[in-house]
Order: C-alpha cells, then structure tokens, then sequence
C-alpha cells in the first residue's frame, strides 16, 4: 500500500517517524516542567533535529545542499541560545529579561530558517532565480500592515507602555520573513514536496507561537512564554529534521517551467491585494470611532499599499516578459519544427542518391494532378554492373544517368527514381506525340558511353510508356510496368506503348502460373522425345526430351505459354527437375539396349541453384543411366553474361563435365556468336538454330552461313547438331556440308516414350537379323 504526494512511500516515513518521536514526546511534556527544563528541552530537540537535517543531506544528498545546511545552522543557533538561557536560570544568574547574546542568537536563527527557505525551490530549467520575490515583498508588505494593524498599535503605540520583555516585539516582524519564503516556495515549487509541506508547518507553526508569546508579554504575562506557545516551539524544531531525513529530499530534476502562474498563485495575488485594504479599512473604522486616530495609522497602510502596488507591477511586467520570452521560444520552436518538417517531408519524398523524387512524391502527383502521360523506364543489364564492378559503381551509374535524364527532359516534366535502376517521368498533358519525343529523348540520352569507376559503360534503357486515361495511381503504375514488360521482351533499347492486351496477356499469365503450380502437385506433365539422328547413316542415337502440359480434359497447353510463365514465376526449378529425373528414368533403358544419349534442356534458373550438380548426379545414380549418356542444352548467353550468376553456372557445368556429362549450345546463330567463348567455354555440341536453315538450293547465303558454322564447329572438335530438318533437301544439304546430326520433321515429332520405345523395336529387330 502506498501513500503519494511527490513520489515518497508510507515505508519511506518510517525513519523520519521514528526521529521525530524524542520531539513530540518533549512537545508534550515540556509544558509540565520548570522555565529552565523548557529551555533545555528547545536544546534538545533543537540539537537532535540539526544533526537529524545533516544525517539527511549525506543520506539523500538532495539538490540544494546549502539550503539544508542553513536550516542546521538556524536549528544550532536556537539550540544554543536555549542552552545559555537555560544554564542561566539554573544558576539564577538573571533575574529580568534583558537584551543580551541570547537574544541575537534567537534573532539571528529567522534569518537563517529564511535563507534556507529561499534557497530551497528547485528552480525549473529556463526559470528566473528572483522567481517568487515579488510575491515575498508583498507578503511582506501585507503581513507589516497587519502586524500594525493587529498587533503593534493596540498592544504597544496605543497602550504607551514598553513590555517587560522587549525583544518579544522583533519576532513577529521577523516570523514576515518566514511567511515570505513560505510563500515564495509556493509560488515557485510547482509540485510540493513531502518535505516541503514539512517546512512550511514549521513556518506556520513558528509565526503561531511567536504571536501568541508577543500577546502574553505585551499583556504582562510570564515572559517564560503560555504552555501553546513552547508546543508549539518545540514541534517546529523538530519538523526540519523530520523532513530531511524523508525520502523525497532526495535531488530529482526540476519539473520545466511551462506556465508562470496558476491558479494556486492567482489566488494568492487576490487574497494578499485585498486583505491589505480590508483590514486597514477596518482598523481605521475602530480608530474613529474610539477617537484614536494619529498619523501612523494612514502612513503605513498606505506605503504597505503603495509598495504592493509596485511590486504588483513588477510582478506583471516580469510575468510579461516571462510570457514574452516563452512565446519567442515557442515561435523559434515552432519554425524548427516546421524546418524540420520540411527536411523530414523532402527526406520521406526523394531519393537519398540521386535527390530525384521517389515512388511516393510520383503517386501522389499522379493522384493529384490533371491530365499526364506517364514514361517508365528500366536500365538494361544494370545487375551485370553491380556483379562485376561493385555496388559503388553501379550507384555512380544511377547518379549520372539521373543527371542525363534531367537534362533530356523538359522543365515541367517531373523525374523520379522509384527504386533501384527504375525512373520514371511524368509528363503534364496526354498528348501522345509529346509523350513520343519526350520516349525518344530518354533512349537518346542513355546512348553516349557512360565512363564509371575507370570503365566505359554502354548504357540502354526499356520504356514503356503510358497515356492517362482516368486510371487510379495503381493502375497507371501497373499499366506502365507491363508496357516495359514489353519492351524488354522486345529486345530492350526501346519503348512500348500500354495496350489493353498487355492487360490480357498478364493475366492470362498470372492464371498459367497458378495452374502450373496445381499441375506440379497432380503431375499433370509429360515427357515427350523428338529424336535425333546421325546424318550419315540416319539412324537415332540420341533424343531430346521436351515437357508437355495435359491438363486431365483439356487440350494440351502449349509449351510457348506455359514455359516463359514457369520461367518469370521460378516453377522452372522443380519443373526442370521432374523433367530430368523422369527423362533419365526412361532413357537408362533406350541407352542399356540401343547406345541412344539422352539431351536435356536447362533453365538459367536451374543453373543458379546452388543445389544443381547435387541434384544431376543423384538422377543419374538413382536412375542408372551413364553420365557420359546425358547432353545438357543450355543457352549461349548464360556463359558469355559476367556477373555471379554466370560464374555459379560455369562452376556447375565444370563439375558436371568433369564427371562424364556433355555440354550443348542450344539456338546457335541468334545470340552472341562468339567465336571466343566457343573456344574458352566448356561446351561439347553446337545445335545450329532452325532459323538458319536455307528455304531451297537458291537460297545461296543462308547455305554459306551453315557451312561456316559447321565449319568452325568442325575445326574446335565440337559435334554440331542442325534443327528444324524440314525436308529431303535440309537432310542431304547439311550432310553434304559435314553436320554431324540432325532432328525435325523430316525425322520425327516429338512422341511419348511408349511411342519411341515402339519405334525402336524395329530397328532392334533388323540389327538382330
């Protein structure tokens, strides 16, 4: 169970209770006793309460250690004037209460009690140190006009007698001192403390006894003091103890200054202006009336009341500037915030690299503005530049090209980098001619040589370009995207307009992958093997095996449609996979009884599977077919592309060469053509692509590419298949030429396993005749 009021716990009174048990227990029966026991119980506990305010500050070394210490020395000042006054009357060495030393140490105790007072408040951050002051000198003020009015004219000017105890008179004037720091600790501290509650008890209680001590002198009474007032004395020594060996003594920050008043300080204004003028009124009204009135009863309010007033108007000019200095950190506050904004806004909105817009700013002036065309555009081959020269270069690419583009474009277009090698520009109006030249000026751009990192790029761009016609921002950006689709598959280095077919064709796409990825799990595919035949003698001695997709009642799906789909997707992996282990499978047989190889196409995917050789050599463990009898086709581009990719495909068909397997070039004469990489790379067959095969005998300079090709392939010892034997003539032409094999029509379609198996048997027979 916890009890709150600044952070302190119930456990955490339990140690000031108990020191300050000694003092309420000397409170009570000190009453009971003689004049000098009294005087040594003030000793006592006022000793007991300074060592208990030190043992505090070393315990909870609390944020103003000197105001602590001060109220230590007050307490010790009392204690020891209390000690000498009570030895005295121990020793009856006076007999009358005459101004001595022991008065100056209880005079000099209330300056203390105040200064400590008035060091104590934590002062916020940005707070004024003479915070509260005019609230003291009012209370001052205030408390003098009472003290007048209450006190010192009807007990001691009206009466004209000088009471027997004559530094009785001081201590209410100096109890104003401890009112006004009380007061400027409520002014000041806006949340009190524990021990600051304690504190200002002990004022309260000090000004109750001092009053009711002046009144029993100026009346004639003891000069001892009445039984309240030594309870009282003696319960105000001990509170300063008390509350500094409370927990919440203890240094925490300063709460910040976020208002100069309250409602607690309006108060305070409104109680001290009018109690002033209240009372005064007052007493002047008995004064008439019992025909006592002199000069000091005007003067004196009335210089309270003028000093009030002025400090009144410092209070408020001070308050002024306080708002003032306030609103000029808010302004300043707020134009950095606004800056920082700004810089925030600009930061979330552009490209760190190159300080284009980015995707966000381009949606939403796309969503924003009128009528636009819209230009999309990706570098080609951009990720061979970050493979073989480092990302650094490849950021250094993107800043110059950006800076290209800049100056390509016109001053209303606006350039936007929307994420790795991928801008974009949005140009005002639809106008399809402007939105042609501004096409045009981008792939012009990009054709001087860029030079990056000590390299001379070439440079190229596809663009697809897309008209406004009312689309939301998704669909503009996705239409966009699929023109660029489509000039990529085009070729690259050009632009492609959006059309509603590109539409239809990606989500007849999207719809092929997902019935792909169904058709895996059902096994929906077969193997199909088109032979290939050795051009002297035309007998088979290898077959290609070639995937088929039969959907169970459907027509089968063409291998144009559904292949470039496994590709985009990845199912080009496990569908190659499927492919090679059952190809393998079937062939193992065809091999153990005819000597027929077995040819296997493999995807780019494929080749960047770490797993790939793993994966080869167990299909040919597990299906018992020889290395030596598997070809893999692959696609001349995969070798000659530098980069990571091309060096992991190169390491995988080392390997599997290593172990017995051949390598084909697939599609020779529509690609690079090199005759360097045909030299260097680890191939062992060249197919020569369909499209070269001469139409007639007529068709001179197509006969003259074949025979250069077989040629060359003949003088680096590569074994060379034709594809796309059509005819007798394709047969006897590229026989004549010196091709080693050959497939096509003119041969066979490719045919289901069953059916290669049957047309098999045949030539099996003859070979056994």
């Amino acid at each position: 169970m916890t009890g709150r009021r600044d952070g302190g716990t119930v456990r955490g009174w339990r140690w000031p209770a108990w020191a300050a048990v000694p003092g309420v227990l000397t409170a009570v029966t000190a009453p009971l006793a003689g004049v000098a026991v009294q005087e040594y119980a003030y000793a006592l506990v006022g000793f007991g309460s300074a060592a208990c305010v030190v043992a505090g500050v070393r315990r909870h070394r609390p944020a103003h250690p000197r105001a602590w210490l001060l109220l230590a020395a007050a307490l010790s000042c009392g204690a020891v004037a209390n000690t000498v006054w009570g030895a005295q009357l121990s020793l009856d060495l006076t007999v009358a209460p005459t101004f001595s030393v022991v008065d100056l140490l209880y005079f000099a105790m209330y300056p203390l009690l105040a200064a400590g007072m008035a060091m104590l408040p934590e002062r916020p951050p940005g707070g004024s140190r003479w915070a509260g002051t005019a609230e003291a000198g009012i209370v001052t003020c205030t408390g003098v006009t009472l003290a007048w009015i209450l006190l010192y004219d009807p007990y001691v000017v009206d009466v004209d007698r000088v009471p027997p105890d004559s530094g009785a008179i001081a201590y209410p004037l100096l109890d104003l001192l401890l009112v006004a720091m009380a007061v400027r600790l409520l002014v000041v501290q806006r949340r009190l403390r524990n021990t600051h509650v304690g504190l200002l008890l002990m004022a309260v209680l000090l000004t109750v006894a001092d009053m009711r001590y002046f009144l029993s002198v100026t009346e004639g009474g003891s000069w001892s003091g009445p039984d309240l007032s030594v309870t009282a004395w003696l319960l105000a020594f001990t509170l300063p103890g008390v509350a500094a060996l409370h927990p919440a003594t203890a240094a925490r920050p300063a709460a910040p200054d976020t208002t100069t008043g309250g409602r607690r300080t309006a108060l305070l204004h409104g109680v001290l202006v009018l109690i002033g003028p209240a009372a005064t009124a007052y007493a002047l009204l008995n004064d008439y009336h019992a025909d006592d009135l002199d000069h000091l009863d005007f003067l004196l309010p009335l210089a309270a009341t003028a000093l009030i007033s002025l400090l009144l108007v410092i209070r408020m000019t001070n308050a002024q500037r306080q708002l003032g200095r306030h609103a000029e950190s808010l302004a300043a506050a707020l134009d950095e915030h606004a800056v920082l904004q700004a810089s925030l806004r600009h930061l979330a909105e552009h490209d760190a690299l190159t300080g284009l817009p980015n995707r966000r700013l381009l949606e939403s002036r796309i969503a924003a503005g009128p009528a636009h065309g819209l230009l999309l555009l990706d570098l080609d081959g951009f990720q061979d530049v970050n493979d073989r020269l480092g990302h650094q270069a490849g950021d250094n690419l993107l800043v110059e090209i950006a800076a290209r583009l800049r100056a390509a474009l016109g001053p209303a277009d606006l350039l936007s980098r929307t994420g790795g090698d991928e801008f974009a520009v949005l140009v005002p109006g639809t106008d399809r001619e402007l939105l042609g030249i501004r096409a045009g000026a981008v792939l012009t751009a990009l054709q001087a040589p860029v030079t990056v990192s000590g390299y001379t790029l070439h440079v190229t761009a596809s663009v697809g370009v897309r008209p406004a016609d009312g689309a939301d921002v998704a669909h503009t950006l996705g239409d966009a995207d699929l023109a660029l689709y489509a000039a990529k598959a085009a070729g690259k280095d050009c632009a492609v307009w959006y059309e509603p077919e590109l539409r239809q064709r990606q989500t007849e796409r999207i719809r092929v992958v997902e019935r792909l990825r169904h058709s895996l799990e059902r096994e929906e595919f077969v193997v199909h093997y088109q032979p290939i035949v050795d051009l002297a003698g035309a007998r088979t001695v290898a077959v290609e095996a070639l995937v088929r997709w039969l959907p169970p009642g459907e027509a089968p799906v063409r291998p144009d449609l559904f292949i470039p789909a496994a590709e985009d997707s990845g199912l080009i992996v496990a569908l190659g996979e499927w492919v090679l282990r059952r190809a393998c499978a079937e062939a193992a047989a065809w091999h153990r009884a005819h000597g027929v190889t077995l040819t296997v196409n493999v995807s780019p995917r494929q080749l960047a599977d770490d797993e790939f050789t793993a994966k080869v050599r167990r299909s040919l463990a597990d299906t018992g077919l020889p290395a030596a009898a598997l070809t893999l086709e692959i696609t001349e581009g995969i070798l000659v592309r530098e980069g990571v990719p091309s060096a992991q495909a190169r390491a995988h068909l080392e390997a599997l060469r290593g172990d017995g397997v051949r390598i084909a070039v697939d599609d020779f004469g529509t690609g690079y053509s090199s005759l360097a990489y045909l030299r260097d790379l680890p191939i062992d067959v060249l197919k020569i692509d369909r499209s070269l095969m001469p139409a007639d005998s007529d068709d001179t300079r197509q006969i003259a590419l074949v025979r250069t090709v077989v040629d060359l392939a003949r003088s680096l010892r590569l074994t060379t298949v034709a594809e796309g034997i059509e005819t007798p003539f394709h047969a006897a032409l590229l026989h004549e030429l010196g091709c080693d094999r050959g497939q096509g029509y003119h041969y066979a379609r490719p045919m289901p396993a069953a059916d290669f198996a049957a047309r098999q048997r045949p030539a099996e027979a003859a070979e056994a005749a």
